[in-house]
Order: structure tokens, then sequence, then C-alpha cells
């Protein structure tokens, strides 16, 4: 059933006839259970929910069938398998904590600021952050967002998406060119990120700001997929900047914190 629900806000259903009525009822079916009210009988679940007893009847029997819910046969409650539904957002929460440690030794060791982030839709957002100095003119923080394309995480993010996944990217994403260095031919970031999933690490030149380098590699899951990334940034051409070789001076303790990273969140089950 794809109808539009008349109650949700013209603004929040998304194109007509993607939204799934009985998948929105059967969540507030869901949702209609909370402190102060665990344990409801058919017709509560009704007068919450705005459903007819029928409709409501079918929804709870259909999550009881499925594990969701329980019943005494007039009580209906929910159980621990509902927790499922949120274990992507608290496998994503739980990186944070995770990761910490790991970016203080690896910021100590290069002497750079580090971070971690996720991929939103086409954005990065940064979780974790340890800086050393500034290095941008826009100040970072927990929260911050950045375009993916743009970016080292955001790199090795996209390269770890699947084919489908990465076409609705490039469909949906604003390719915008931030400085004269930045990628925005959809066909030259598809052979860099190629080069990332070869080599399993991305070098970003000055693409999100002049002055900045950043190196990332990637985080996975006890299942091998890649759920975060991390990075070290460094200044080019400036005071300050480091000498010698750095990105190939930085790599190899990257991989190291990032495999780190990914063996804790396998460790925990994440």
């Amino acid at each position: 059933m794809t109808e539009q629900d008349p109650t949700v806000p013209a603004g929040e259903r998304g194109a007509p006839g993607q939204f799934v009525q009985s998948l929105a009822r059967g969540l507030g079916v869901i949702t209609a259970f909370d402190a102060r009210h665990p344990r409801m009988t058919l017709s509560d679940v009704a007068r919450r929910t705005g459903l007819t007893r029928a409709t409501a009847r079918r929804f709870l029997l259909t999550l009881e069938e499925l594990g969701y819910v329980r019943s005494d046969g007039r009580l209906f409650e929910l159980t621990p398998v509902v927790l499922q539904l949120g274990y992507s957002y608290l496998s994503s929460q739980a990186l944070p904590a995770l990761a910490a440690p790991h970016l203080e030794t690896l910021s100590a060791r290069v002497e750079e600021s580090t971070s971690a982030s996720v991929l939103d839709g086409s954005d990065i957002v940064y979780v974790a952050r340890v800086s050393t100095h500034r290095i941008m003119t826009v100040a970072i923080a927990v929260g911050t967002r950045f375009p993916a394309h743009a970016t080292s995480m955001g790199r090795v993010l996209l390269a770890g998406l699947g084919p489908e996944q990465l076409a609705e990217y490039f469909r949906t994403a604003r390719l915008e060119r931030l400085t004269p260095h930045t990628l925005t031919d959809r066909a030259d970031l598809e052979a860099d990120l190629a080069r990332v999933r070869a080599q399993g690490w991305a070098l970003v030149d000055q693409e999100l700001e002049i002055g900045l380098r950043s190196v990332a590699a990637p985080v996975t899951d006890g299942t091998g997929r890649v759920v975060a990334a991390v990075n070290v940034s460094m200044r080019v051409g400036m005071p300050g900047a480091s000498a010698g070789d750095p990105v190939g001076d930085v790599v190899p303790p990257l991989l190291e914190c990032a495999r780190r990273i990914s063996a804790d969140l396998t460790a925990t089950g994440r």
C-alpha cells in the first residue's frame, strides 16, 4: 500500500507514491508504547494511535508474529527485539568513544590533527576530532559537515559504497568547486574512487580549502563494510607545514589507527 497519509504534513511525505502508509502505522503502534504506557490493551493502542480496533489488532498480531510484541491474551507489550530497530544508530554512536583513544594516539605520533566521520547523504559528518592546531579558516567540531566529494574521508566513504548507492550519490549530490583544485567531474571522481579502493586510503590536496591536505583510511565493521573514515589533516605551503614526505610518513600509522578502530568495532559486535 503506497497511498499518502493525510495526517502527515505534505512537506514531510516525499514524492507521491513513495509514502508507505501501512509502514507508518506499524511504526506508530510501536512508538505508542512508552514509559507511561508499557503495557496496553487493544483498545488502548487503538486510542493512542487513532486506528480502528480492527486495524490496531492486525498490526499488533503482525508485530507479535515477528517477535516485536508479546501478549498475555489481554495486554500487549514490546519485547527486546525492538532494540534491533535502533542497532545501526547505536552502532554509529559507539564509534566516537571507540575511536577517541586511537585518534589521540595517532595525533600524538604524527603531530597533526586527526578526525573520524560518517557519511550522511552527500556530506560527511564529524563524529570525533583531536585538534593540535588551527589549520582551517572554518572551525571543526563534532557535527561539522563538509561535502564528501572534496574531502579525503568523503572519498574513502564513497569508495566503500555499492554500485547502486554510488550511482544514487552522483544523481543527487552537488559537486561544487570549492577551490581551483576541487574535482567536480564525475569521471575524474570515479577514477579517484577506484584508486582509493585499490590502495586502501585517500589523499585530497587542497580541494576543500587552500593550504589543507588530508589523508584518510576506512573503518570497517565485522562484515568488512566501510562504516566510517579517519583522517590526518596537514598544512601545505604555510608556516608550520610538515617537511619531508608527510604523506609517506602519515599513511602507515593512519592505516594502523583505522585497523585498531575496526577491530574494536568488531570485538564489540558493532
